[in-house]
């Protein structure tokens, strides 16, 4: 059984090749982060190493393996995983040691399943020597391999990858889907499901995760109530803020998304459409943003947050472009918004 949900088209097309026997040698999965790219992978991988009647079935001893990370014919290569990694600093890309490893075990056959699978999550993060050392994997296929790059950001890969790969794209699901899903299989009380049904923004696996415990909402707490004290912080404050940050690029990237999302929301409350505001919890406290600053001054953040993410994808000093969003950002005596703590719905 199949466990991705509501990419219909994705699993059809998969689904069919896998009925007719002709699976391409290389596929690349887009979509936006935990929109379910990783499942539908792994989904894949059970599928072509099942030992059930009906693959995947999920229950036979391949499907098992493979679903707690330990089938030997199927691997993921990431910026936290790779063969012989022994630094313990974080990683800013996919290197070409791991692509080496990754044609070591290609030209080996299966050890213990019908077919090899290697996920490369996060392909956009693949250095130029890797992607370049991964074409020559992919213009002459092996038999019993499959190559799956899974990307959040396809224009920063390579045309050459992109063009030997068979492209499948995974859209955002609609808020409405997702807070089904949540009610009748997660059962998730009505309100926090509409929350995190909004909150996902589409992606399925951030709404799932969010549902179990409070800590995907501490850390949001966490981070909206940093930007809150920003807004009307004096600049040594801001500038030392950009300066915590360090190197983590993934980190930057969540933080700057998560205030993306809170600015198009003062911009939606501002022109008064709420009824699509991604943090409904928060609606007075948008209200009261939205009260204080100009829709220019709104529009114009937005673009420098834009910009920002543009700058981090091409490896910009992180620090730098924080300093400049702190230059940016509009600053307003006296204007803090309530306190994370209070929110109208109960979680």
């Amino acid at each position: 059984m199949w466990r991705t949900i509501g990419q219909l088209k994705a699993l059809a097309l998969l689904e069919h090749s896998f009925r007719m026997s002709n699976l391409a040698h290389a596929y690349l999965f887009v979509g936006p982060p935990r929109v379910g790219k990783t499942t539908l992978a792994l989904d894949l991988a059970q599928a072509v190493n099942c030992q059930g009647a009906a693959p995947p079935c999920g229950e036979c001893q391949s499907c098992r393996r493979i679903a707690n990370g330990r089938h030997a014919d199927v691997a993921t290569i990431g910026l936290n995983s790779g063969w012989g990694l022994t630094e313990t600093k974080p990683r800013v890309e996919i290197s070409i040691e791991d692509i080496r490893a990754l044609q070591r075990s290609a030209s080996l056959p299966p050890y213990e399943g019908k077919c090899k699978v290697f996920i490369i999550d996060g392909a956009e993060y693949l250095s130029s020597e890797a992607a370049n050392c991964l074409l020559k994997t992919l213009e002459e296929p092996l038999p019993k391999v499959i190559i799956l790059l899974l990307t959040a950001e396809e224009s920063r890969l390579l045309p050459t990858v992109i063009s030997r790969c068979q492209r499948v794209e995974l859209k955002p699901m609609s808020s409405g889907e997702i807070e089904k899903v949540l009610v009748e299989s997660q059962g998730v009380n009505d309100d926090r499901a509409r929350l995190l049904a909004r909150l996902s923004q589409g992606c399925l696996g951030w709404a799932l995760t969010a549902s179990v415990g409070d800590r995907s909402f501490a850390q949001r707490a966490q981070r909206l109530s940093e930007m809150f004290s920003l807004f009307s912080a004096g600049w040594g404050e801001r500038f030392g803020y950009a300066g915590q940050l360090g190197s983590d690029r993934k980190l930057a990237e969540e933080v700057i998304k998560l205030w993306l999302a809170w600015w198009r929301d003062v911009m939606l409350t501002k022109c008064e459409c709420k009824q699509v505001i991604v943090n409904v919890d928060y609606v007075l406290v948008l209200e009261e943003w939205a009260q204080a600053l100009g829709l220019l001054e709104i529009k114009d953040f937005i673009n420098s947050l834009g910009k920002s993410l543009s700058q981090i994808s091409r490896n910009a000093n992180l620090q730098l472009v924080f300093e400049t969003l702190m230059l940016d950002m509009p600053r307003k005596e006296g204007k803090r918004g309530h306190a994370i703590s209070s929110m109208p719905i109960e979680l």
